[in-house]
């Protein structure tokens, strides 16, 4: 089974080796028909502490490394100005 892979905003830094990104989808309301924007945070580990605030990067999931890190930094697609 193929490992899930999502790009999202970094929105803290502050842990040791660990970033937290938000995730954001498009999910269609069964009965309205509109589209609402969904917001989902992953921690995920981040190595050698490259990420900062405002990146967008992509995390891919991973084995479980603390209570609630089961992604990593993928790369990071676009540094904050």
């Amino acid at each position: 089974m193929p490992r899930r892979i999502f790009d999202g905003v970094v929105v803290s830094n502050k842990m040791d080796k660990t970033v937290v990104v938000m995730v954001e989808r498009l999910v269609k309301h069964p009965r309205v028909g509109k589209y609402i924007r969904r917001r989902t945070k992953f921690m995920a580990h981040d190595e050698k502490n490259d990420c900062h605030i405002g990146d967008l990067v992509r995390i891919i999931e991973s084995r479980p490394l603390s209570k609630h890190k089961r992604w990593r930094v993928l790369k990071i697609l676009k540094g904050a100005k």
